[in-house]
């Protein structure tokens, strides 16, 4: 496939300059790192899924900043990163300002990242109400998924740290998943509940029990909650965590962050934000939502969501048309003229140094392919 290039975003930065804030002290903070290595061969080290236009004609990331106009101006949309992703994930974003820009010296789960952001922006605004959002997901119903945090902002002020849960539609062994308990309130035109608790990605046998019971959410990862109540919760649950970035606190925007984040980044634990704080926060609340989410794990669920032809086979590259005989529910991205015939259920992926086919049902396992690459030093390839 060929490289990602540079945009003129122009008619989009006019829309941004137009926008009024919905609260001044909303934000969102868009955690954009991690390397979909399931998405190989396209998602590689320096492009990842998230700087790759896999579902849509620009980047996921891309996506994923203009979706929140007009609910967030520029100043009020943060992104946390690696080094490696900084300054393309800035060219993708030109209309970001370059202090919103938090980027980590490598990446450490999103547990730290989360945290990491979370101390810049509250030492820049004490008072921020914070949406922690993802740079790789695809949001179909993108009216709904504002209504949706304009929702959880009047949530969050009653002190809730809200979750957005996506409704299931079939019994994913993918994803984690939310119960909820006695409702809560109204928040604009959702409803709230509490959480009885979180269920890490359940056997087949009881995410068929949890779609049925329709008292389970998927965890979908966002979240939104005041900065002071995140970081009391990294305080109570994280201690050590806790102190060690708050170290930083005082260097914001001096000279001295950098420095000070490098010597106590390596002492950081590795941790995810579910495991460091989400499965047993106070106050927690979920809302269900249905605004047609998907992770795009995996060529399987990218499949799902892109169009398809009467034979139920998508085609994207370069290339304007293909040969296909007696092919159905193929997924084909290639620029090259590619041949199909007798195939069902298939991945077909071609850049111009590897080729990843696989039955649809075994994609999780690519990243398994990816670990063999690394054990046989195949670095190039990844």
């Amino acid at each position: 496939m060929k490289a990602v290039t540079k945009r003129d975003y122009t008619p989009y930065i006019l829309t941004f300059e137009k926008a009024m804030p919905m609260q001044s002290h909303y934000y969102a903070m868009i955690m954009a790192g991690g390397g979909g290595s399931r998405l190989w061969p396209m998602s590689r080290g320096l492009t990842p899924k998230q700087l790759l236009p896999l579902v849509e004609d620009k980047s996921m990331f891309r996506v994923s900043v203009e979706r929140l106009a007009p609910l967030f101006s520029p100043e009020q949309i943060y992104v946390v990163a690696g080094r490696q992703y900084g300054a393309a994930l800035q060219a993708e974003a030109p209309e970001i300002p370059c202090q919103n820009f938090i980027i980590e010296p490598y990446g450490k789960d999103s547990g730290p990242a989360a945290l990491l952001g979370m101390t810049v922006l509250c030492h820049r605004d004490p008072e921020a109400t914070v949406a922690i959002l993802t740079a790789d997901h695809h949001i179909a119903d993108k009216t709904g998924f504002r209504a949706s945090l304009q929702s959880a902002y009047d949530a969050a002020q009653q002190n809730y740290i809200v979750t957005l849960g996506i409704m299931p539609t079939f019994p994913s062994t993918a994803f984690g998943y939310i119960r909820r308990g006695t409702p809560i309130a109204l928040f604009k035109e959702l409803t709230a509940y509490c959480t009885l608790g979180f269920t890490e990605k359940p056997k087949l046998e009881k995410a068929i029990e949890f779609l049925m019971s329709e008292d389970y959410s998927w965890n979908s990862g966002m979240f939104i909650w005041k900065g002071s109540q995140a970081l009391a919760e990294f305080k109570r649950q994280q201690p050590d965590l806790y102190g060690q970035l708050a170290l930083l606190m005082n260097t914001v925007d001096t000279a001295d962050f950098e420095p000070s984040l490098l010597n106590i980044w390596d002492k950081v634990e590795k941790i995810s934000l579910d495991y460091a704080v989400m499965e047993d926060a106070e106050r927690m609340a979920v809302i269900p939502v249905s605004i047609g989410w998907s992770d795009v794990g995996s060529w399987a669920s990218l499949y799902d969501m892109v169009d398809l032809d009467e034979d139920g086979n998508s085609f994207k590259g370069q290339t304007a048309s293909h040969i296909i005989i007696d092919t159905h529910n193929a997924l084909v991205y290639a620029d090259k003229m590619t041949v199909l015939i007798g195939m069902e259920d298939c991945v077909v992926v071609d850049t111009p140094d590897a080729l990843l086919i696989c039955h649809k049902d075994r994609t999780q396992d690519v990243k398994e392919a990816v670990a063999h690459l690394k054990t046989g030093g195949h670095h190039n390839l990844l």
